[in-house]
C-alpha cells in the first residue's frame, strides 16, 4: 500500500512544501543571524541550526502523513482530542511564559513544544470525524450540530486564556469552516454567522488586555505609535520598500539589524520583501497558494466525508495563517504573532504544517488509487 501510495502522491504539493520549507529555513538564518548576536546574545547560526533540526524533523512528520491512511485518524479522534485537552491543561501547570504568554510545555524525550499547534491539527481531525458521524442527523441542532460546537469553543478558550489570542482565532475560523462545510440547515448557518459577529463584539470590548488593544492603535495608526505599539509595523513598511521589484540582496538587508522585532518569525516575509523583492514575495505566496488551492481541490475529489472535510480544514488552516501573518505585517490586521506557514521560525509550527500537507498527499493518493480501483472493476 506504501509504494502505492508514493505512486500516486500528489507531487505539485510535495514541491511546495519541500521548496517553502528549505526556503525558510535559509531565511531564517539571514533574519536571526545578526539580532542573534545583539538581541538574544547566542552565536549567529543557533536559530538556523534549530529550524535545520525542526526542518529535518519536519520531514518526518511529512513522510508520516504520507504514507498514514488517513482513515485511522477517524478511529482515533477521541484519543487525540483526549491528549490534546490533556496537553493545553499542563501548559497551565507547567507551561514556560514566553513574550507574555504561557504557551510552551517541555516534556522528557520530546522537548520544548506549544500544544496550541497541535490543538489547531487535532480540532481539524475531531471536527472532521464527528460531523462525519453524525452527517445523516446534522440538521438536527441540539443533537447533531451544537455538541462539537461546545467542545470546540473550550478548546478554543484555552488556547485564548494563554494568552494566544491569534492561534485561538486561527483555531476558530478553521473550525468555522469545517463546520460550514458540513451540511448544516442556512438557518442555523446565519445563527453562527450571528454569534461570531456577536462574539467578537463582545470579545474587542470586554475580553481583551490593554496590550492586546493596543495592537489595534498600532496597526491602524502606526504613526500616531511609533514609539510604541506602532513601531515593528513601520519598521515593517520601510523592509517591503527597501526591496523594490528584485531585494536588496539575500543577507543584504538593514532592517533585521536590530529595527524589525521578530524578523525571524512574524516579520520573516518583511525580511524577504527587502531582500528579494517583489519577486521573491510573489514566489513565496505562489507556493502557499497553489498548496491551499490544490487542498481544496483533493477535498473536491476525496471519495468520503471525512477525507473532504479534512483536507477543506488543512486547506483552511494553511491559507487562514497565511492571511493572518501577511495581514499584520501589511497593517490589514492587528499583529497576533503567528508565523508564516513552512517559513517562520518554529519546530512545533513546521512540523505540524508539514505533517498536515502529509495528509493531503495521502488522501489524494488514496482517492487516486480507490478511482483507478473502481475503473478496472467496471471494465
Amino acid at each position: 500500500m506504501v509504494v502505492k501510495i508514493l505512486k500516486n502522491m500528489d507531487f505539485s504539493i510535495l514541491f511546495a512544501v519541500l521548496a517553502l520549507s528549505a526556503f525558510g529555513t535559509v531565511m531564517v538564518y539571514s533574519a536571526s543571524m545578526v539580532s542573534g548576536v545583539m538581541v538574544y546574545d547566542v552565536t549567529p547560526e543557533y536559530f538556523f541550526k534549530k529550524q535545520l533540526f525542526s526542518w529535518a524533523l519536519g520531514l518526518v512528520a511529512l513522510f508520516a502523513g504520507i504514507i498514514i491512511p488517513y482513515k485511522n485518524y477517524r478511529k482515533l479522534f477521541k484519543l487525540i482530542l483526549l491528549v490534546t485537552v490533556i496537553l493545553l491543561i499542563l501548559v497551565f501547570v507547567i507551561g514556560q511564559t514566553s513574550n507574555n504568554a504561557q504557551s510552551w510545555i517541555t516534556l522528557p524525550l520530546i522537548g520544548q513544544f506549544q500544544p496550541a499547534e497541535v490543538a489547531k491539527m487535532a480540532l481539524i481531525i475531531y471536527l472532521a470525524a464527528i460531523y462525519t458521524k453524525k452527517k445523516s442527523y446534522i440538521e438536527d441542532f441540539t443533537r447533531g450540530l451544537l455538541p462539537p460546537i461546545i467542545i470546540t469553543m473550550a478548546i478554543v478558550a484555552m488556547i485564548f486564556k494563554q494568552p494566544d489570542l491569534g492561534t485561538a482565532v486561527i483555531a476558530l475560523a478553521v473550525s468555522g469552516l469545517i463546520i460550514m462545510s458540513s451540511g448544516l440547515k442556512r438557518t442555523h448557518l446565519f445563527f453562527m454567522i450571528s454569534l461570531a459577529v456577536i462574539t467578537s463584539f463582545v470579545l474587542y470590548n470586554f475580553g481583551l488586555s490593554e496590550e492586546q488593544l493596543s495592537r489595534f492603535d498600532g496597526a491602524y495608526q502606526p504613526f500616531q505609535y511609533a514609539d510604541d505599539s506602532g513601531y515593528q509595523l513601520i519598521n515593517s513598511y520601510l523592509a517591503i520598500h527597501n526591496g523594490g521589484l528584485i531585494g536588496t540582496g539575500l543577507g543584504a538587508g538593514v532592517q533585521k539589524l536590530g529595527y524589525l522585532p521578530e524578523a525571524h518569525t512574524d516579520f520573516i516575509m518583511a525580511v524577504i520583501a527587502e531582500e528579494l523583492g517583489f519577486i521573491g514575495v510573489a514566489v513565496v505566496l505562489g507556493l502557499l497558494a497553489l498548496i491551499v488551492l490544490r487542498g481544496f481541490v483533493v477535498s473536491m475529489h476525496s471519495h468520503d466525508n471525512f477525507g473532504r472535510l479534512l483536507c477543506i480544514g488543512v486547506a483552511g488552516l494553511i491559507g487562514i495563517q497565511a492571511i493572518i501573518n501577511l495581514g499584520g505585517l501589511t497593517g490589514l490586521i492587528p499583529l497576533t504573532g503567528v508565523p508564516l506557514p513552512f517559513v517562520s521560525f518554529g519546530g512545533t509550527s513546521l512540523l505540524m504544517m508539514m505533517f498536515s500537507a502529509g495528509i493531503l498527499i495521502n488522501v489524494h493518493a488514496v482517492s487516486r488509487i480507490r478511482k483507478v480501483q473502481q475503473e478496472q472493476q467496471a471494465a
